[in-house]
Formats: structure tokens, sequence, C-alpha cells
């Protein structure tokens, strides 16, 4: 059995920028970027959710899995949550959701939340590091997150908020990155709670689990990958990567 998968829910019809699953980088597309960097960090399987052939294909032909999944889902969550029922038959302890925009993250980073699951001490756990400058802080598609104490190297701290615009905290925010662990029982929980009021507002579905008091932890990354949402993302990290 399959102790620990890593889902990564991908598709094709974003808003801000249409097909970008599928945007070349290094002559490479970008879920392919972070499938195989998934594929080296300490997991059993790693699996692509998507509701789009195209995607599916691109994975199976360069000889990984891929299911295809209802285009109708709500969260990425869901998405993931039907790949876990489908294809590991709800078997494994732990499941990773990896956001398939963030062609350069780190392996270290996912072993880093894997182990910190391991000791099964919350709900969900996942990454933040730190604010670089005004402008990030003041960006809508930097996902901000509010922890109880400071992070530093090789520490977690419970997560209290999430914000998109602007907060009037300073202390203990943090920039946060797109990947969550679960457990079965948690991701199980988590997907049959109505989305809530807060989630709707910001659009930010790790609201739900705070507002129905799941324990979400924080670690503290030094590598935070960029999250490709837009044009102008994409160029950035087209660039970043070609060095």
């Amino acid at each position: 059995m399959s102790k620990i998968v890593i889902i990564i829910p991908s598709r094709l019809s974003a808003k801000r920028l249409p097909n970008k699953p599928l945007k070349l980088i290094q002559n490479k597309e970008m879920i392919l970027h972070v499938y195989e960097t998934a594929t080296k960090s300490n997991v059993d399987k790693v699996l692509v959710a998507s509701p789009d052939e195209e995607i599916i294909n691109l994975i199976k032909s360069n000889g990984g899995l891929a299911v295809k999944t209802n285009i109708s889902h709500e969260t990425g969550t869901d998405r993931v949550y039907e790949a876990f029922e489908k294809i590991f038959k709800k078997e494994p302890e732990f499941i990773i959701n990896l956001q398939g925009d963030m062609p350069n993250i780190d392996k270290n980073s996912i072993n880093f939340l894997i182990n910190h699951m391991k000791k099964k001490i919350c709900d969900i756990a996942t990454l933040a590091g730190q604010i670089k400058d005004k402008n990030e802080f003041n960006d809508p598609n930097v996902v901000k997150v509010l922890t109880k104490d400071e992070l530093n190297v090789d520490k977690f701290s419970e997560a209290l908020d999430f914000f998109r615009l602007k907060s009037e905290h300073s202390n203990n925010l943090y920039h946060h990155i797109g990947i969550y662990a679960f457990t079965s029982q948690s991701l199980n929980k988590f997907v049959n709670i109505k989305r809530s009021k807060l989630e709707l507002e910001r659009n930010l579905e790790q609201l739900r689990a705070l507002e129905n008091k799941m324990k979400i932890h924080v670690g503290f990354s030094s590598n935070i990958p960029l999250s490709v949402d837009t044009e102008e993302d994409y160029l950035n990290i087209k660039k970043l990567m070609n060095k």
C-alpha cells in the first residue's frame, strides 16, 4: 500500500492564464516540471488529477501517472479527493496536495512537510517563507499567512489566518506557499464540510479548515517557489529558471 502520495490538481481553464500547465519553460511543460520534482521527493506515488485530456496524455506519454477527474469541481482539493478515492481507494495515510503551477518547487520543502505530518499533531500542514518587500506585502496575488509564533528554519507554528489583501498585522506574517498535507481523516473531513463564509469572500479554501476548528501547522521554507498566475509571473519564472 502507498502510505504517502502526492496528488497534483491541474486544469487548462484558469481565468488569468489559460492553458498555463502546458506553458513551456526550458522546452518542458510547466506541469512536467512540478511532476518530476514531486517524484524525487520521499513519497510512494505521484498522481496528476485533471479534467483535461491534453494534461492526462502529456503526463502518461512521459511515463507518469494521471487520472481524468470531473470538470465541475469547485476547488482543487475536491479534485484531489476524487483521485484519492478513484485511484488510491482512500488507502494512503498522508496526502500531499501540490499545486501544478509552481515549477520551481524544491523537493526538500516537500520532504520537510512530509516529516512533520508523520508526527500526527495537526490536521493539515503547509509552508511559508519571508515576505521580501512592501510590493509583495501589498500584492493580492501573494497569499499571506498569520502564525501564532515566529517561524524559523525547522520550526512549525499554528496558522491563525490567511489573507490576500493588505493586513494590519506585521509580526508573524509570512508568504504562504500553496502546498498542503492532509491525513486521510482530515482530507475526508475537509471535503465534506460546506464551503465557509471567509473561504468564499477571500477565495482561499484553507479558511474552511480554520473556520471549522481544524488545526493547520505552517513550516518555514527559505525557498519560495513562484506561483504562476499571470503572464507576468510566467515571464518571470522563465527568466529565473533559465538562469
